[in-house]
């Protein structure tokens, strides 16, 4: 039974671990195991599920990914930006690699590091955050990843601390391990005192050609007034298993910013769960993904006004190619104590060939009277009169319908407030539509 495969994993991380871990931590890790267990991985039954087949993940022997810490793997990372981080944290194979990082000095009181170094400082806020905002009584991935995380990144913010450039945490596999399929579970764990501000863009990508599993999950607390803009940029390998939850919480007047950009991966699956936690919060979800070939992506968000007086935007958009699948789950929940909430949901897909599939579900959930709250959804193809007339204009097929697609896309781009970020993101998206619209030529 593959199960067991996981419990013998955890056996050998579990002898691997220093001496002085946690207690609590310690006790944690064993419980999400024995959920882990218990759940099983999730299937077509169950309903947060039933379009996305799990079976290439839950069908293979994968062994716990080996530390590498050889400098030539950051050239794996797809994106370059430069000078446009105040600090660079990268791990290979879910283990921190100083020789690969920069941590310069940041304002007082900002702790920015290796997320295993810190349960061994017993770093009382990691201590206090660490597996309270991702639960993993019913998410199967969540409690695989909590059991089995060797590693990953932490990053406090102190009140009233601004950072004037964002910090990088980029995540590199390898490929196998042992002669089979390598996996990692990285974690990020983001505490934001209050009236604090940062910008955090985690990075995902990996040896073209392998085929590996990354399980991540990342934790955000945000203080009263802070001020989170999160990226999230995934462009693994074509081959390769990705799944990633995002678990917010924020405070009274908190702003929180997600960006999820998905655009490599075999089998893919995002999930981000914001918490509106105090009044006053505004939270954004922006996303966008591109697949081709057979290749599968998964977006499930979950928006839940627990207090008045928040608002929520959301726009997600995909494109979709070849005998490529999407799927979009956008949830809002309003509490009944959540009277003047203000959200609207927009999803949008194109498909540039007659076999790509998506399936879309918007969700609301509303126990309040007074709130407004709406929701989009529309899948469809080019317009071909709007190809008409650009080609009446002297532009070739293509170039018509690359102009098209960019114009579908910017309004997400447009949304992603670093430059350098959006730049990057915008020339890696460039290559591959280029690649998508000569196969759908």
């Amino acid at each position: 039974m593959m199960l067991d495969q996981y419990a013998t994993e955890y056996a050998a991380a579990r002898a691997r671990r220093p001496s002085d871990e946690p207690a609590a931590l310690a006790r944690t890790r064993d419980e999400a195991l024995d959920r882990f267990m218990a759940l099983g991985f999730p299937t077509t039954r169950d309903e947060e599920w039933r379009f996305t087949s799990v079976a290439p993940i839950a069908d293979q022997a994968f062994a716990l990914a080996a530390p590498d810490t050889d400098a030539r793997h950051a050239g794996i990372l797809p994106f370059r930006f430069g000078d446009a981080f105040s600090a660079e944290l990268v791990f290979v194979n879910g283990q921190y690699a100083p020789a690969l990082s920069t941590v310069p000095a940041l304002p007082a009181g900002a702790q920015v590091g290796s997320l295993a170094a810190y349960i061994a400082g017993h770093a009382s806020g990691v201590e206090g955050h660490l597996a309270q905002v991702a639960s993993f009584d019913r998410r199967a991935f969540v409690a695989l990843n909590t059991a089995l995380f060797a590693d990953g990144a932490y990053i406090q913010i102190p009140a009233h601390a601004v950072l004037d450039k964002p910090i990088h945490v980029a995540f590199i596999s390898t490929g196998a391990a042992n002669g089979r399929p390598a996996m990692s579970h990285p974690r990020v764990l983001v505490v934001l005192g209050d009236n604090s501000q940062a910008s955090i863009v985690e990075t995902y990508a990996g040896q073209a050609g392998t085929r590996y599993f990354t399980n991540v999950v990342t934790e955000a607390v945000l203080g009263s007034h802070a001020v989170l803009d999160h990226y999230r940029l995934q462009h693994e390998s074509r081959g390769a298993y990705h799944v990633g939850a995002m678990c917010v919480n924020a405070g009274r007047s908190a702003n929180c910013a997600s960006h999820s950009i998905s655009l490599g991966g075999a089998l893919v699956r995002n999930d981000v769960l914001a918490v509106l936690a105090g009044e006053g919060v505004e939270c954004t979800l922006n996303g966008l993904y591109l697949a081709d070939g057979r290749r599968f992506v998964d977006n499930h968000t979950t928006i839940d006004h627990a207090m008045p007086h928040c608002g929520s935007r959301e726009i997600y958009k995909g494109i979709l190619a070849d005998r490529a699948r999407g799927v979009f789950n956008g949830k809002i929940i309003v509490r009944p104590d959540a009277q003047k909430t203000d959200a609207k949901q927009t999803n949008r897909a194109l498909l540039l060939s007659e076999d790509a599939q998506v399936n879309s579900k918007p969700e609301l959930e509303i126990f309040a009277n007074d709130v407004k709250c709406t929701h989009g959804a529309a899948v469809g193809q080019l317009d071909e009169d709007a190809v008409f007339y650009l080609r009446s204009r002297g532009l070739g097929l293509t170039e018509a319908r690359h102009m098209l697609i960019h114009a579908f896309l910017g309004d997400v781009l447009h949304r992603m407030p670093l430059v350098p970020i959006r730049h990057g993101v915008e020339a890696v998206l460039e290559r591959q539509l280029a690649q998508a619209l000569a196969a759908a030529a």
